[in-house]
């Protein structure tokens, strides 16, 4: 079935970097556009950075300058280069295609989303 699975998350101090991964399974990046989403406790699910099918690339401006947003398509893997990292950056971070914008990251009712399973960021 269709999946997407994160990876790479951790713990790291301010100002470093990390690169988190989603690899999908029986999903390819031609079929939907696809992005990075993370989720604070009590806050709305927030979006951060997206693909979309024509290769269009769009940041939230809190990401903007610091996070790399890629794919490579031949490893079915799409990837969040963080640097610059900061203390209000830690958050579950999600990938996810999905058309609605959940209050929740991974709980959605549109039929056409698919969410990872979220990978925790923690930086100090």
């Amino acid at each position: 079935h269709v999946q997407l699975v994160e990876s790479g998350g951790g713990a790291v101090q301010a100002g470093g970097s990390l690169r988190l991964s989603c690899t999908a399974s029986e999903f390819t990046f031609d079929d939907s556009d696809v992005g990075w989403y993370r989720q604070v406790p009590d806050v709305e699910c927030e979006w951060v950075s997206t693909i979309n099918v024509a290769g269009q690339i769009y940041y939230a401006d809190f990401v903007k300058g610091r996070f790399t947003i890629s794919q490579d398509k031949a490893k079915n893997t799409m990837y969040l280069q963080m640097s610059s990292l900061k203390p209000e950056d830690t958050a579950v971070y999600y990938c996810a295609t999905d058309p609605s914008a959940p209050p929740l990251c991974g709980v959605s009712s549109h039929p056409l989303a698919v969410w990872g399973q979220g990978t925790q960021v923690t930086v100090s």
